[in-house]
């Protein structure tokens, strides 16, 4: 009774066989068929015709597609009408993503009535994957554990999948170390297959319980030109763990990665982590990378980091003006009577802004800026409103509102500059060096106010600047050159406004470094072309058949060696620079540019990968740092790092910050 495969249209018929869940019924001309829903394939629908032959092509049907065929015995159909059927949602933990999986359409209706059944088809229900499915999920929204112990969540559980059994867990506990170890080692061979090099940034955590961690992350540009950033360890640091010891901690994670030989550059919180710290890195890493002498290169700190710390002296200093400020806010919304006599000197003075007047939250330094930016433009009236009100006792003096003026303009500029740092998730190196210089120079200027309450302020805040300068500017200036927006001119022109006369020398020393840098990569890519790379080259090894022409080769290379060399960096140097536009990208640029550039490439690679900044987008203004939550940081050490790594890990192969379950089902197309 099987018909060829035709198209027609559909007959709008209550059917009332179980086995009309898996046909649709259609009509061409006279005739009625039935298309099988999961093979397509087509038999008589007619109401003579019954449905044996439906049920026994099913039977058949469904075992070929390792269906649960008791399930289907077993079913009761309640209604036909507006059901959505996904037929055979199959699963590979393992698929690739670049495996395309062929979508389902379905017709769906979006008023179903409340007892109406949604219909998921027949297939299989398996333990193994839901378990597996928890897990994954607990690890990427980063829920407790002890999830699977609440009640809640098993009875949701329970009136989804009346067959999933719940486990302890610890089970669960179980099942996300061994996802992890799988991550694991896609993450390691994906690392060490890369032809660039690695940075490190290095974080301190803390929790509530005044517990303290490590956080290494890699950061790098992959073969595709795009800035990647993974967490590597998370390591929990007790009391054995002194800060002469830090360094070997280290080390031994860059061991465990083997990535020790990759090392381009270390990015530390801030300037007062102890020297002897990253000299010890240096020296053990140089060990495997002695191409590499530009040693200012290795050493980086966090530009985010100083400018918070810059901002928190500011306030610090202002700290007595700004709780003045809070306490007449305060009093000001203490009650109606108050807030309308205030709203009455606010006319009178002439007041014309649309912004209100509200406390700031501490902890977030720029809503302190924002609080004293609304406040100066009240000043006025809260000058009248001492003179109307008695009670009234937090007034500031000419002078304080003076201070809080400079001050404010001090926040402000800091304010701007760090929400270019934060305005991407992971920012290229380039961005740092012209607001660098520009803190710089304010820093200057405020250094040579004649007050006495804002030179002390601002010459402590410069101190703190110099030790960062001299740390980071040449890395900064580097990667400022490498941007063919500005190549050497943008160093220049910031030169000459920080050091005046003495612009010319600071100038060659950028110069001279950037040289030494790419003359390190020439030699790394001449020792490939003889077929004898040093470990952890930037450059894929090469070895090729016998040739009697490599004599010639090796002879043409070392004529034309030094002319090449100077081509390479000179031609970019030389070539006019890059018009300045708002959607401009670096990466692709580079990119485009690589076979115009060989060795340059590959320097840019590793320079504009760079982390210049550690401080994630989200506490950019945080006058705290990075607090482990409770339900992590009461696990087990070698818990706590799977959770946390193979976390970003996911996150990152969903590229959400807010991601879906990566176990995802089958694509739908809804009609």
């Amino acid at each position: 009774m099987e018909i060829s495969n035709d198209s027609g249209t559909k007959k709008p018929k209550r059917l009332t066989s179980v086995v009309w869940n898996h046909f649709e019924r259609i009509r061409k001309a006279d005739i009625c068929y039935a298309v099988c829903v999961h093979c397509n394939k087509k038999l008589s629908g007619s109401s003579n015709s019954g449905t044996t032959h439906l049920r026994n092509h099913l039977m058949r049907c469904l075992k070929r597609s390792n269906f649960d065929v008791s399930q289907l015995l077993a079913a009761k159909r309640r209604k036909k009408d507006n059901t959505i059927s996904l037929a055979n949602i199959g699963f590979d933990e393992g698929q690739r993503k670049e495996e395309y999986i062929k979508p389902t359409i379905i017709k769906f209706e979006p008023e179903h009535k409340k007892d109406e059944i949604i219909n998921f088809g027949s297939s299989k229900f398996d333990q193994e994957r839901s378990q597996l499915d928890l897990a994954r999920m607990t690890i990427l929204h980063g829920y407790p554990l002890s999830l699977v112990e609440q009640v809640g969540f098993k009875v949701f559980v329970k009136n989804l999948q009346p067959l999933f059994e719940f486990m302890p867990n610890s089970d669960v506990e179980i099942s996300c170390i061994d996802i992890y170890r799988r991550e694991k080692e896609k993450v390691f061979d994906m690392i060490n297959r890369l032809h660039g090099r690695i940075n490190l940034s290095i974080e301190m955590w803390s929790s509530t319980e005044n517990s303290l961690y490590l956080c290494l992350s890699a950061h790098y540009i992959d073969e595709e030109w795009t800035l990647q950033k993974k967490i590597l360890n998370f390591v929990t640091l007790d009391s054995s763990h002194t800060e002469d010891l830090l360094p070997e901690v280290i080390i031994k994670c860059l061991n465990e990665w083997d990535i020790d030989h990759k090392l381009f550059a270390v990015t530390l919180d801030d300037c007062s982590i102890d020297d002897d710290i990253t000299l010890r890195i240096k020296e053990r890493v140089s060990e495997k990378r002695p191409f590499l002498s530009t040693r200012q290169l290795l050493d980086v700190r966090s530009a985010a980091h100083l400018v918070n710390s810059i901002a928190q002296d500011a306030m610090d200093a202002l700290h007595e003006v700004i709780q003045k400020i809070r306490e007449s806010i305060r009093y000001i919304r203490s009650s109606q009577v108050v807030q309308g006599k205030f709203n009455e000197i606010v006319q009178r003075a002439r007041i014309n802004t649309q912004k209100f007047l509200f406390l700031d939250f501490p902890v977030q330094w720029k809503s302190t800026y924002l609080m004293l930016e609304t406040a100066l433009e009240y000043r006025s009236a809260f000058s009248l409103f001492q003179e109307h009100d008695p009670s009234y006792s937090a007034s500031l003096t000419d002078e304080e509102w003076e201070w809080a003026s400079s001050v404010t303009g001090y926040l402000k500029l800091l304010v701007e500059i760090t929400n270019v740092f934060s305005g991407n998730k992971f920012p290229t190196a380039n961005i740092y060096f012209p607001e660098i210089c520009d803190v710089h120079m304010q820093l200057i200027d405020w250094c040579r106010s004649s007050d006495d309450f804002l030179s002390p302020m601002a010459l402590k805040m410069k101190a703190k600047f110099d030790r960062y300068w001299s740390k980071c500017s040449l890395a900064l200036a580097v990667a400022a050159v490498l941007d063919p927006r500005f190549k050497m001119k943008l160093v220049e022109y910031y030169y000459s406004l920080i050091y005046g006369s003495t612009a010319l020398e600071r100038i060659k020393e950028v110069s001279d470094g950037i040289k030494e840098l790419f003359n390190a990569y020439s030699i790394c890519s001449t020792m490939i072309d003889q077929g004898s790379a040093l470990p952890g080259s930037s450059l894929p090894s090469t070895c090729g058949s016998r040739d009697r022409l490599k004599g010639f080769d090796r002879f043409l290379h070392e004529t034309s060696q030094s002319q090449s060399i100077i081509s390479d960096l000179d031609k970019y140097l030389e070539e006019p620079i890059f018009p300045r536009n708002s959607d401009f990208n670096i990466l692709n640029w580079w990119k485009v540019h690589m076979p115009r550039y060989p060795i340059l490439s590959m320097m840019a690679r590793d320079v504009l990968g760079t982390p210049m900044s550690t401080l994630a987008p989200e506490l950019a203004f945080s006058t705290g740092g990075r607090v482990l939550d409770s339900s992590r940081s009461s696990l087990n050490p070698d818990t706590r790092e799977a959770l946390i790594c193979t976390q970003d890990w996911l996150q990152n192969e969903s590229g959400n910050l807010n991601p879906s379950p990566i176990h995802s089902a089958l694509p739908l197309l809804i009609e």
